[in-house]
């Protein structure tokens, strides 16, 4: 049986979608922008911040589902901007230690909320 995991320090779905789902110790994570869930106002001022505000949502729920950053084996990042790459992938790299994660990172046409990146991810126990 699949357990969705909705929590209140990772921002509100903005479609029909939950924030992450959990079935046989493999939690996928839904697409994370930079909204602040305490504000919920977009943190973009800098991709650095914007990349900051992503990974804080994911690691919360990661550890709603009793998971740690460690435990991810693949991300996806959406970038609106290929030119962020590398300041993406500097404050991205900061979170895991060790083995990194399976990643692609494409760039996109638009996201939610015109967003400049949006993080999707798997982890499993």
């Amino acid at each position: 049986m699949k357990k969705a995991i909705d929590i209140p320090n990772a921002p509100k779905p903005v479609g029909s979608y939950s924030q992450a789902v959990l079935k046989n110790n493999t939690l996928y994570v839904s697409g994370q922008i930079p909204m602040n869930p305490t504000t919920q106002k977009l943190e973009i001022e800098s991709i650095e911040k914007a990349t900051e505000q992503v990974m804080c949502n994911i690691e919360s729920l990661l550890n709603a589902a009793d998971m740690t950053l460690n435990d991810v084996l693949k991300c996806s990042i959406f970038l609106k901007n290929m030119n962020d790459f590398t300041a993406v992938n500097k404050i991205y790299s900061s979170y895991f230690q060790g083995t990194y994660p399976a990643r692609e990172t494409v760039q996109v046409a638009k996201l939610p909320l015109d967003v400049p990146l949006e993080i999707s991810c798997i982890a499993s126990k």
